[in-house]
C-alpha cells in the first residue's frame, strides 16, 4: 500500500470537503443512499461469502452475528445517514466567543480535523457509518476494516464513492479510500503514517486495540473494550432486573456493549438467582463465585438445566467473553459493588438496578465509565440510541471525547481573532 499517495490524495480531499456547506455535503450523502440502496443485492451476496467463511472457520455465533448483514441491516445503515443528514454540520460552530478589554474579538469555532483513520473489525456496517461521520464533519477518512469482511467492505465501499461521484461538484470521492488488501501491513503503515494522517481510530477488541495504542506513532482516539457489569442492589425489582439481564446479556452477545459479569447484592441473591436462571432458561452458561454456584446451581437442577453452571475461574471475572457467557459475582454491599466494577471494567458501560435514588447517584457519581445507566440495559451505549445516527465507536479514553463518537468527535477547535489595528 502506497501510504504516503493515498494520504495525499485524502488531503486534497478533505481541504475540497473543508469548504462545502452543509448543503452540498447533504446532497453528497443523499447520492450515496441511493447507491447503497441500488447496491443491495451485491453487498448482502458478498456479505454471505464472509459470514460463511467465518462459519466455516469456526468464529464464535456472536461474532458471526456481528459480521452478517441483512436487508434489515442495510436499512438501519441507511436511516443512520439520514440521521447524520439531518443533523447540524459541526463545522464553523461557535463554541464560545468575547470581547477582550482591548477590543479583540475572540471567537472558538469547530473545524475539521483533517485526515482520519479508523481500523476496525468484523462488522461492515462501520464502513459506511465511519464514511458519512467524517464526511458530514469534513473530515477524509482512511478505511482498514478486518480481514472476515473484506468483500462486504469492498461492496459497500464502492457504492459510496459511486454515490460521491454521481453528486457531481458536490461529491468529494477522494475523501474515502477503503484499504482492501486484506494484508496486515496496511495497519502497520496507517500507524506509522507521522504527517500524512491526523488521528487513528481503533475499533474491536482489546487486542487490536492495545496493538493500535502501543505501535501508533500518530494521534490515537481510543475506544474500549466492552467488560460491562449489571449490579443488582439489595431493593432492586426482581422482575425488572431480571429482564435487564436478559436484555443486555442474550440480544447481541457478540457486542461490546452487552454485559460480561453480573454483581449481585447478597441480600438479594436468593430471591433474584432462581428468577435469573428462570428467565435465562439454559441460553447462557453462568459462571458464578462460591455464593452465586449455589443457588444458581440448585435452581438450575429443579429445571433440569444443571450443564449451565459452572464455577468461574478468576480470570473470568473482567474478561470479555463476546459469547453467551455471564460471570456471576456477589457482594456485601453498594460500596463493594462499586469497588469492584472499577477495579474491573474497561470504562465503557455500567448499570445498577434499585430503586434507591441515593443509590442511584451514589452508583452515578462513583463508577468510572463513560456511560452510566440506571434500571435500564447498556445495549443503549450507541450512537444511534444516542440520537447520533451513525457512530464512529466507544470512546473510553477521558482526553477529546468520552462515551458514543457522533460529528464532533472529528472536529477540533481554532481560535478566530478579529482586531483593528490592535498592538502589544
Amino acid at each position: 500500500m502506497d501510504i504516503t499517495g493515498i494520504c495525499t490524495v485524502l488531503r486534497g480531499g478533505a481541504r475540497r470537503l473543508a469548504v462545502h456547506t452543509a448543503q452540498q455535503k447533504n446532497a453528497a450523502l443523499s447520492c450515496v443512499i441511493g447507491a447503497l440502496d441500488g447496491a443491495r443485492r451485491g453487498i448482502l451476496a458478498a456479505n454471505e461469502v464472509d459470514a460463511a467463511k467465518a462459519e466455516a472457520q469456526g468464529m464464535k455465533r456472536g461474532l458471526v452475528d456481528r459480521l452478517r448483514l441483512t436487508d434489515a441491516r442495510i436499512d438501519g445503515i441507511i436511516d443512520s445517514i439520514r440521521v447524520v443528514i439531518a443533523q447540524t454540520d459541526p463545522v464553523g460552530q461557535c463554541v464560545a466567543g468575547w470581547n477582550t478589554p482591548n477590543g479583540l474579538r475572540i471567537r472558538q469555532v469547530r473545524v475539521p480535523l483533517g485526515v482520519a483513520a479508523i481500523i476496525y473489525e468484523s462488522r461492515p456496517n462501520v464502513t459506511a457509518d465511519a464514511f458519512a461521520l467524517a464526511y458530514k464533519s469534513g473530515n477524509a477518512i482512511l478505511l482498514r476494516g478486518s480481514s472476515s469482511a473484506l468483500n462486504s467492505n469492498k461492496a459497500i465501499a464502492q457504492a459510496i464513492v459511486r454515490g460521491l461521484k454521481d453528486a457531481g461538484a458536490d461529491g468529494v470521492p477522494e475523501a474515502v479510500y477503503l484499504a482492501d488488501s486484506g494484508s496486515r501491513d496496511e495497519v502497520a503503515q496507517i500507524l506509522a503514517a507521522e504527517g500524512l494522517i491526523d488521528a487513528a481510530l481503533p475499533r474491536g477488541g482489546a487486542a487490536l486495540i492495545r496493538h493500535v495504542v502501543s505501535t501508533a506513532k500518530i494521534p490515537v482516539i481510543e475506544t474500549g473494550s466492552g467488560v460491562c457489569h449489571l449490579f443488582v442492589d439489595s431493593d432492586a425489582d426482581i422482575e425488572q432486573a431480571a429482564r435487564i439481564a436478559e436484555n443486555a446479556k442474550l440480544q447481541r452477545p457478540g457486542v461490546c456493549n452487552a454485559i460480561e459479569t453480573l454483581v449481585v447484592h447478597a441480600d438479594i441473591a436468593a430471591a433474584f438467582l432462581p428468577r435469573l436462571e428462570a428467565v435465562f432458561a439454559g441460553r447462557a452458561e453462568f459462571r458464578c463465585d462460591d455464593a452465586s454456584y449455589a443457588v444458581l446451581a440448585a435452581a438450575a437442577e429443579h429445571a433440569g438445566r444443571s450443564g449451565c453452571v459452572t464455577h468461574a475461574a478468576e480470570a473470568d471475572f473482567g474478561c470479555e467473553f463476546l459469547d453467551d457467557i455471564l460471570a456471576v459475582k456477589t457482594v456485601s454491599s453498594l460500596e463493594e459493588a462499586v469497588s469492584y466494577i472499577n477495579a474491573h471494567n474497561t470504562q465503557h458501560s455500567e448499570s445498577i438496578c434499585t430503586q434507591s435514588l441515593a443509590h442511584a447517584r451514589y452508583f452515578q457519581q462513583m463508577i468510572d465509565a463513560a456511560c452510566v445507566y440506571v434500571n435500564a440495559s447498556t445495549r443503549f451505549t450507541d450512537g444511534g440510541e444516542f440520537g447520533f445516527g451513525a457512530e464512529l465507536g466507544i470512546s473510553t479514553q477521558k482526553l477529546h471525547v468520552r462515551g458514543p463518537m457522533g460529528l464532533s468527535a472529528l472536529t477540533t477547535t481554532k481560535y478566530l481573532i478579529d482586531g483593528e489595528g490592535q498592538i502589544r
